[in-house]
């Protein structure tokens, strides 16, 4: 009797306790992470301002500085923080040099290759740190020749080119920046026979249209001396350390076995201002460009060429092996501390890096301080939560990629997803791309976070008026640091901004002013999408069922699939063994999202937690599983570094994302060499494709055949 009352007691107690004292869900914290009384667009506008006081490139001191700035304020939002550091090789200008003989009657015009700063410019006493302009990893050497006009030096237009009778051998290539990554405009126009690469910004897409336009600071065009500088290295990481972290005192390949990679290019490249590209492009005769080749309405007729300008090119640059640093911080999870949930954006820049990249900065750190209040007010996250500052994003990708070469084993077991924000704000309008198991989750954390242009909507209701075609992209290209975690190791991802393309993209104009006037003038879009970046992080952090969806990824595989047979209907090319397994995708999505529905349902008062723990892990694990299925250990013929059969670059265009790339690949070869046996190779990938969709069904399912 004592023992039944006593139970009876401690029930009765247990349920009071429960009911007055037990925490808050965690649906509670998520929306105390959005509300208006955590957010704080003055605190963000304060962590852009320091961090682009000064032009910080990696390996300079000032990147460093910016990274002890990430670490202090991670550390005071009581987060465990530290600094991972690679050796890594970079490069910096030396010498450079253009020279432009019109005609041989005229004289010779020499560059001065500076962009210049404007009257009232608040950073010109600290212009002088900005690098040269350059293509980092370019080629050295010098090279005279005549001038060809190739548009953007897409493979098509070299076709066009050649339809036209145009030589290319021995020129100089001059293209526009736009459509393709420009260590593919160099690419393409040394296996075109240029002996050099000229690669402008064309007021037609970046100065603004007609005669009054204005430009930065007046307005956010392109000024006409603005040069959008970069990296022409077409690989992800150090260059020295291909598929292995380059960690201290590390094997490296030779600068010789750089060059014979294909990932470097082998002839001299520079980017020059549109006021340059300009001037050469009136030196260029023979035939006039195509309709679609022209420049703005008061732009000059552009001829392709070749000559009869010739330039003199010259560029050295030298080679150092830099120490970057990656700065993490960590909470840990409480009932999953093995397994990850990573946010990650980077912080070296080209110049002062407002847009690119460090308004995701100070989105990261906005997140880092709204976590620390959560914390503050008791919530603890299911699954370890990690923030990662990446290093040397702008060389190729390189701090977030040696860090997951060194991680890779740990990371392949237990990472749940990368989220990624590079560029959080250059404009208005939300954009987001991920993989498609992500697609509900995106579209539910947009439809609680307030449109910061309109606060009679929220941001989805804004996104999905504002596009014309598919809502969600994705990540095929290789444009930013969720590369190496999705496409080398098969980590679910997203990535997520607002605003497209911005004019000043890598000039020395990308500067708080300009994101202050332009951009995000109240720092309200800034805010937002620290909204949507922390929300979906905790969601996946929180939640019980992992909230991944992957009959919307069998649903993208098949319309993809159905447009590859469309374009190959005459080709003899069988895609029946990838729409089969396509299928079982599919069934395998519907099963596993019935059975999340049937162990919510049996939990209750009555069921053992700990054998629903059990089952509850063990599909969760299946969840966070399927997506490395999608890979193979070859990797892509030619491309080995990339692991995954569905989102990887176009083999011609680093940023371009395709579905199925080794398919795209061997039929884009195929076309050119039009052989049995390079159809037969389309075919072996249509297999591999179908084989990697197939294991991604069989995790699903969790049962051995």
């Amino acid at each position: 009797m004592l023992k039944t009352t006593g139970a009876t007691f401690l029930a009765i107690a247990t349920s009071f306790f429960i009911l007055h004292f037990s925490p808050p869900p965690k649906s509670y914290y998520h929306s105390l992470f959005i509300s208006s009384s955590l957010s704080d667009n003055a605190s963000i506008s304060h962590h852009l301002r320091t961090l682009t006081r000064r032009p910080h490139v990696a390996g300079s001191q000032a990147n460093a500085e910016a990274a002890s700035y990430v670490l202090s304020t991670l550390s005071a939002c009581n987060i465990k923080a530290h600094i991972v550091s690679y050796d890594v090789l970079l490069t910096y200008p030396d010498s450079r040099s253009l020279t432009l003989t019109p005609s041989p009657s005229e004289p010779p015009i020499t560059f001065d290759l500076k962009q210049e700063i404007y009257e009232g410019d608040p950073y010109a006493d600290v212009a002088d740190e900005v690098l040269p302009t350059n293509h980092a990893y370019a080629k050295s050497g010098s090279v005279v020749g005549p001038v060809v006009y190739v548009n953007y030096g897409r493979v098509e237009d070299y076709g066009t080119l050649k339809e036209m009778g145009v030589n290319v051998t021995g020129t100089v290539a001059l293209a526009r920046y736009g459509e393709i990554f420009r260590g593919d405009i160099v690419m393409n126009a040394f296996e075109a026979g240029a002996i050099g690469a000229l690669v402008y910004t064309d007021r037609k897409d970046y100065g603004g249209e007609g005669g009054d336009a204005k430009w930065f600071p007046d307005d956010k065009w392109m000024p006409p001396s603005g040069v959008q500088v970069g990296t022409v290295y077409n690989g992800s990481g150090d260059p020295t350390t291909p598929g292995w972290a380059s960690s201290e005192g590390c094997e490296r390949v030779s600068v010789e076995e750089v060059e014979s990679s294909g990932d470097v290019p082998l002839i001299p490249s520079m980017p020059i201002s549109g006021a340059d590209g300009e001037t050469i492009l009136r030196s260029i005769g023979g035939q006039i460009a195509k309709d679609n080749w022209q420049g703005s309405k008061d732009a000059p007729t552009y001829r392709v060429g070749p000559g009869p300008g010739v330039v003199n090119l010259e560029y050295n640059g030298k080679q150092v092996i830099a120490t970057i640093q990656n700065v993490m911080g960590v909470i840990e999870g409480v009932e999953e501390p093995d397994r990850f949930v990573i946010l990650g954006n980077h912080r070296d820049a080209w110049t002062f890096g407002a847009v690119d990249p460090n308004s995701g900065t100070a989105a990261l750190l906005e997140v880092a301080q709204r976590l620390q209040k959560l914390q503050r007010s008791g919530w603890k996250p299911r699954r370890t939560i990690i923030l990662c500052n990446w290093d040397a994003e702008e060389y190729g990708l390189t701090g977030s990629t040696e860090w997951v070469e060194e991680n890779r084993e740990l990371l392949a077991s237990r990472a749940v997803a990368y989220l990624n924000v590079d560029c959080a704000v250059s404009g208005a309008g939300f954009h987001a791309s991920g993989t498609p198991q992500l697609d509900d989750l995106l579209k539910l954390a947009t439809q609680q976070v307030q449109d910061p242009d309109n606060s009679s909507q929220t941001i989805y209701e804004q996104w999905i008026q504002s596009t014309e075609s598919s809502l969600i992209g994705r990540l095929g290209g290789a444009g930013s640091d969720y590369a190496a975690f999705l496409q080398h190791i098969g980590v679910p991802a997203a990535d997520m901004r607002f605003g497209a393309g911005y004019p000043v993209y890598h000039s020395m104009y990308d500067d708080y002013t300009w994101i202050e006037n332009f951009g995000d003038p109240m720092f309200h879009r800034n805010v937002a999408v620290a909204s949507v970046w922390g929300l979906v992080a905790l969601r996946l952090a929180d939640e019980e069922f992992l909230p991944f969806n992957y009959h919307s990824y069998a649903l993208e595989l098949q319309k993809r699939a159905e447009d590859l047979e469309n374009e190959m209907s005459d080709k003899g090319i069988t895609f029946s063994p990838l729409f089969k397994s396509i299928e079982e995708l599919s069934k395998a999505a519907r099963k596993i999202n019935y059975q999340k529905k049937e162990i919510k349902e049996a939990k209750g008062w009555t069921s053992m937690w700990r054998n629903d723990h059990v089952k509850l892990r063990e599909l969760n694990d299946r969840l966070m599983m399927a997506e490395r299925a999608f890979t193979d250990c070859d990797g892509l013929l030619r491309r080995p570094w990339y692991k995954h059969l569905i989102y990887a670059p176009s083999r011609h265009n680093d940023y371009g994302s395709t579905s199925f790339p080794g398919i795209d690949d061997a039929i884009e070869n195929a076309k050119n060499l039009n052989t049995a046996e390079s159809w037969h190779v389309v075919q072996h990938e249509v297999w591999r494709v179908a084989r990697a969709v197939k294991h991604a069904s069989l995790v699903l399912d969790g049962k051995l055949t």
